[in-house]
């Protein structure tokens, strides 16, 4: 075993590809070097919170998924109510935060490694049309992106470059993560230097911490517990979900996360998340990303795809070329529920606006979920977790309970150079989501805000 343990860990460092299916997979794993690399950039990064001092009083992150759930962890562990996350399309959500900064006083920081993310491109030309100065606006994103150039144009404060060869999800410590972290004021020489000490394990067949955390992810699912439960600290879980539910949610197989979530069951496994200080974030975010690495290479799938993601997308997009839609309610939460079999899950799926109100009454529906089918209930605000844990949903196993809930959206809200708006845009995302699982044969049930009981 321990020659087997080796083997793993060396043929991993080594970029082979065979670990998992032997396509494309080392081309992928630029994530092994990104904390490294990002220690020698550290000035440039600091420069820009430097000049910003005095300029500054909010941070405004306009992103999905990958480029927006690490920034959110960070900003919950070192409680930097300075930044903002917007990924959300809502229209309420919208124009409460416009409405609640003083705009002159905000730096924007438009995040999409590809360049052509709709929501991130959305929210960065309706905040263009309230901001048009290019010293209010930073950009990360990959080389060469429709983005790059955009904030080239505009004269964007700075540029700051992803590496092609990492993944949405595995960009935590690049600087997807790190700009934010750099303007929240924290020390990224000691986060870095913390992180590489877990680097640094990971390369050891004994005593590896994500080998460990991997080997137990990939054995309980050939055990069948394929629902990890863990302790949301900080918003851990909201990483954590992108990163377990898009690396292995595919081909009918995959790992469910359920952070929160109950142990007790014969289909889950417990694991730990290690975070008792704020410097210790980036020591687990490699740790949960080598251990992904790993429970992919017993699942034989390759964690670095996402093949069923640009479903919902291609759905949202045929939506919106046909016109506005109505969300209209489709079966009822008590039949949605009555269909649950022992190893399924319930996931709600929420297109509301994301405030503490609604968070408290997807939580009572979770309960009320959880005591009918026993199940472990998994939650996530749309359009967001279409960009996290959507690709489990979709190509993952036929095991989840999808409940969308949908409300008014209210008065639209317009996007510069668009035919459609925020209002419309989430409802053709809930549309389009709805009838992609339903394509796939999943079972599915609508419902409104308001009629929740």
């Amino acid at each position: 075993m321990t020659t087997e343990r080796r083997e793993l860990v060396e043929r991993i460092w080594a970029r082979d590809p065979t670990v998992w299916t032997a396509k494309d997979e080392a081309r992928w794993l630029g994530w092994l070097d990104e904390p490294a690399r990002r220690r020698e950039d550290i000035d440039l990064l600091l420069t820009l919170a430097d000049s910003v001092q005095g300029e500054v009083d909010d941070v405004v992150l306009l992103g999905m998924g990958g480029s927006s759930l690490a920034p959110e962890v960070i900003r919950r562990v070192f409680h930097g109510d300075r930044l903002h996350v917007l990924d959300t399309t809502h229209p309420r959500a919208i124009r409460a935060l416009a409405d609640g900064l003083d705009l002159e006083r905000t730096l924007f920081i438009s995040a999409s490694k590809s360049g052509t993310t709709l929501e991130t491109r959305s929210h960065s030309d309706y905040f263009w049309r309230k901001v048009p100065r290019g010293q209010q606006w930073v950009a990360v994103t990959d080389p060469g992106s429709s983005l790059e150039e955009l904030a080239r144009g505009r004269e964007f404060r700075a540029i700051f470059p992803g590496e092609p060869t990492i993944g949405g999800r595995y960009s935590a410590l690049s600087p997807f993560g790190l700009v934010p972290a750099a303007l929240l004021g924290v020390d990224l020489q000691r986060l870095l230097d913390r992180t590489l000490e877990m680097v640094e394990a990971c390369q050891l067949d004994e005593g590896n911490p994500g080998l460990e955390l991997g080997l137990a992810l990939g054995e309980g699912w050939r055990d069948a517990r394929d629902k990890v439960c863990f302790e949301d600290i900080d918003g851990f879980g909201l990483w954590a979900e992108q990163l377990l539910a898009e690396s292995t949610g595919k081909g009918g197989k995959g790992l469910v996360p359920a952070p929160g979530e109950p142990a007790d069951g014969p289909d889950r496994q417990e694991h730990e998340v290690r975070l008792t200080a704020p410097y210790e974030l980036g020591q687990e975010f490699f740790r949960w990303m080598f251990a992904t690495a790993v429970a992919g290479s017993i699942l034989g799938i390759n964690p670095f795809d996402q093949p069923d993601v640009q479903s919902a997308k291609d759905r949202t997009s045929e939506v919106l070329a046909g016109g506005d839609v109505t969300l209209d309610p489709v079966s009822s939460p008590d039949d949605l529920f009555a269909q649950a079999r022992e190893g399924d899950y319930v996931c709600l799926q929420a297109f509301v606006n994301p405030t503490p109100a609604a968070e408290a009454a997807l939580a009572a529906l979770a309960d009320r979920a959880r005591a009918t089918t026993g199940c472990v209930v998994t939650r996530g605000f749309g359009p967001r977790y279409l960009h996290s844990t959507g690709q489990l949903h979709k190509g993952g196993p036929n095991t989840g309970l999808f409940l969308q809930i949908v409300e008014d959206y209210g008065e639209e809200v317009k996007i510069p150079d668009r035919p459609f708006g925020f209002a419309r845009l989430i409802r053709a995302q809930a549309a389009g989501d709805f009838e992609s699982l339903r394509e796939r044969g999943r079972r599915v049930a609508r419902v409104h805000m308001e009629n929740l009981t």
